[in-house]
């Protein structure tokens, strides 16, 4: 009788046993995102919110672009990032950077975007990768190539023309494979990778869209969250969207504006339960244009918006946490109301975000969203960091070292271009910088009107008389924004008259219906309305990142030619004698300690700055708002610093430039340059 107690008790408890077992069993699968075994790293959507291993995740996430920040910079970028709050980086891939001649990669210094993600993992940030093939982003053709402009028959950018999706596969298939390793599945930070970039605003091809999602899960397999971003109205949704389970759909749209409806909005354009609320893009600030007041916004509303979206358990990904710097000839550019309304990018990409250009975090905007932020973090904030040091250097004196028409004369033959009609500067095998085209003319009577209907996009122009002229002589500029044409002064030259029309690429156009944006003069020149044939044409490239170690010859000698001018004690070219002309001009400062600084141009006009052989970009204080350019201690040296600079108008009548600790955006023709948007 005890033996069968026993048994039936022994068989009691395994029933009860299972039974539990069973429910336990039940439980665990209706709430299976709260007991993921904790070894299993997973990234998804369930429910209208982001999952990480298993538990909510909010992102509260900020852009930070790996090609804008020195790479000596970028733990202390992400540090500061990591300070306000953010839990997530968003970073593009431009193509251009990677692939700036077809089938010439570059993936080193500030385009080791590997070390760049896996330094991100040691933060422990998560990354949302927009790997394009466009990303916009007011980069030089939206992160295009330039060569893809050379390509005939023209290719259609963002579609899906075969000849255009053939080199986007050959692309990924080399970038997707480098960074698959990196998903967070494989151990890595990237939670989402992005298919293009704001599709709806632009263009309304299904198959294209459909083309990469199936190249992207070719490469990244079909677990990983892939996404795009598109403003917040049904239009664009409707157009840059992937309806179903396959691509989750993210949104953007102005900073204060009700961002719940929007949301609503969201969720009819992903899955059941696929919905968390996301901003892709809050913006924390806005792109410049060269002429316009710098663009400022109100450090208190914007974390007001901010705490908006994030008090309901949204997400956000601030654009910009830290904009950075356009370094060399970047610089995207935006239209108006059509192709000739052309809107150049400052060189620095500031953007007026918590993190300044120079990685200032003791303002107003930076304190206000980290104190928003930090009311709804899963964790505790790390201490406000110290902004790093900054250093003038003082007043420096340059010396004009050569005109840039007397170094083009020592380029070989071999690399003049010769041409019945003028051709683009991507069909002559140059995407940066400057190209310039010579002809002749003969005089005709006194008045000469020269014209030139389609130039990209600022074209100065110069003449002489071979026989009795030492220098060229100033004509005009024809600029794309405003193509007047110029009336050619009156030489009385018996020879033909040698014409020199000096083209400067400022910027391919990022944004719209116009991006097929080749530079250089892309129609005949006419004097007196005829057309002028026989063309010469040079390009001037200048080095550009990230090439930043091959130093073309006409820079070269420019350098080079500083020892011979500095060896002297008094200038040998005539200060007394400014010409309007195009020039190089060379001098240095001594730095002690080496810190960031930034380089005033305030007095120059328009030009290029290398900083011991580093392109820091283009400056332009007489257009404005910006006067200085960026110099981060990376590129200083203990001691001497070489500036060469190419002045394209006239030069500061003092030649005298000046390292200064600090932004300035004043320039320009009106006295206040202070825009709150």
């Amino acid at each position: 009788m005890a033996k069968l107690q026993i048994l039936f008790e022994f068989r009691t408890t395994v029933s009860i046993f299972f039974f539990l077992l069973s429910v336990f069993s039940s439980l665990s699968c209706s709430t299976s995102h709260q007991l993921h075994n904790d070894t299993t790293r997973k990234f998804e959507i369930a429910d209208d919110m982001f999952w990480k291993d298993g538990k909510p995740f909010r992102i509260i996430g900020g852009d930070l672009h790996y090609f804008r920040v020195l790479p000596e910079y970028w733990e202390d970028r992400l540090l500061r990032a990591k300070a306000l709050g953010l839990n997530a980086i968003q970073t593009y891939v431009p193509w251009n950077l990677h692939e700036p001649r077809q089938g010439q990669l570059v993936f080193e210094g500030i385009a080791d975007v590997v070390a760049f993600l896996q330094l991100c993992k040691k933060l422990d940030f998560v990354v949302m990768l927009r790997a394009g093939p466009y990303i916009c982003g007011e980069w030089d053709l939206g992160g295009f190539p330039a060569w893809l402009l050379s390509i005939e028959p023209a290719l259609r950018l963002r579609s899906s023309d075969p000849a255009f999706l053939d080199l986007v596969e050959k692309w990924w298939g080399i970038l997707l494979p480098k960074v698959a390793p990196l998903l967070y599945s494989n151990g890595g930070p990237i939670i989402m990778v992005q298919i293009e970039n704001e599709f709806g605003s632009y263009g309304d091809d299904k198959p294209y869209l459909h083309h990469l999602v199936k190249l992207a899960r070719s490469h990244l397999g079909e677990d990983l969250t892939l996404y795009t971003t598109d403003g917040g109205s049904r239009e664009t949704l409707q157009k840059g969207t992937i309806r179903g389970n396959t691509v989750y759909s993210a949104v953007d749209f102005t900073t204060g504006d009700d961002p719940w409806p929007i949301f609503e909005l969201q969720k009819e354009f992903n899955a059941p339960g696929k919905s968390p609320p996301l901003s892709a893009e809050f913006y924390t600030g806005w792109l410049t244009h060269w002429g316009e007041n710098i663009a400022r916004t109100d450090a208190k509303s914007t974390a007001a918006a901010l705490g908006k979206i994030l008090e309901k358990n949204g997400s956000a990904v601030l654009y910009m946490a830290h904009g950075g710097t356009n370094f060399g000839f970047y610089n995207g550019a935006n239209t108006g109301d059509g192709e000739s309304d052309y809107k150049p990018d400052l060189t620095s990409y500031d953007y007026d975000a918590p993190i300044s250009e120079f990685g200032d975090v003791d303002n107003a905007k930076f304190k206000a969203l980290r104190r928003v932020i930090g009311q709804f973090s899963a964790v505790s904030l790390p201490p406000l960091p110290r902004n790093n040091k900054m250093t003038g250097y003082g007043n420096f004196r340059l010396q004009r070292s050569a005109f840039l028409f007397d170094m083009l004369d020592k380029i070989d033959h071999a690399d003049v271009l010769e041409s019945n009609d003028p051709v683009s500067m991507e069909v002559f095998g140059e995407m940066f910088g400057l190209v310039l085209y010579a002809s002749e003319f003969i005089q005709e009577g006194k008045k000469n009107i020269l014209s030139i209907p389609k130039v990209h996009d600022r074209a100065q122009v110069f003449v002489s008389c071979p026989s009795k002229d030492k220098r060229p002589k100033y004509a005009g500029t024809i600029e794309r924004w405003s193509n007047q044409a110029i009336s050619l002064p009156n030489l009385n030259c018996i020879s033909p008259i040698k014409l020199l029309i000096l083209v400067e690429n400022m910027g391919r156009l990022n944004y719209g219906l116009y991006m097929f944006d080749r530079k250089g003069i892309l129609s005949s020149v006419y004097l007196n309305g005829k057309p002028i044939h026989k063309w010469n044409m040079v390009s001037v490239p200048f080095q550009k990142i990230p090439e930043i170690q091959k130093i073309n010859p006409v820079f070269q000698n420019a350098q080079s030619d500083y020892k011979k001018i500095s060896s002297h004690k008094k200038p040998i070219i005539n200060l007394d004698s400014f010409l309007e002309e195009p020039a190089f001009y060379v001098g240095s400062f001594d730095a002690g300690e080496v810190h960031d600084s930034f380089i005033s141009f305030t007095g120059w006009g328009k030009g290029i700055a290398f900083v011991n052989g580093f392109n820091i970009g283009r400056f332009w204080p007489s257009m404005g708002p910006q006067c200085n350019l960026y110099v981060p201690a990376p590129i200083l040296h203990h001691g001497k610093n070489v500036v060469v600079i190419l002045e394209l108008e006239s030069p500061n009548p003092d030649l005298a430039l000046s390292s200064v600790d600090h932004p300035n955006y004043t320039c320009g023709s009106r006295s206040s340059k202070v825009h709150q948007l």
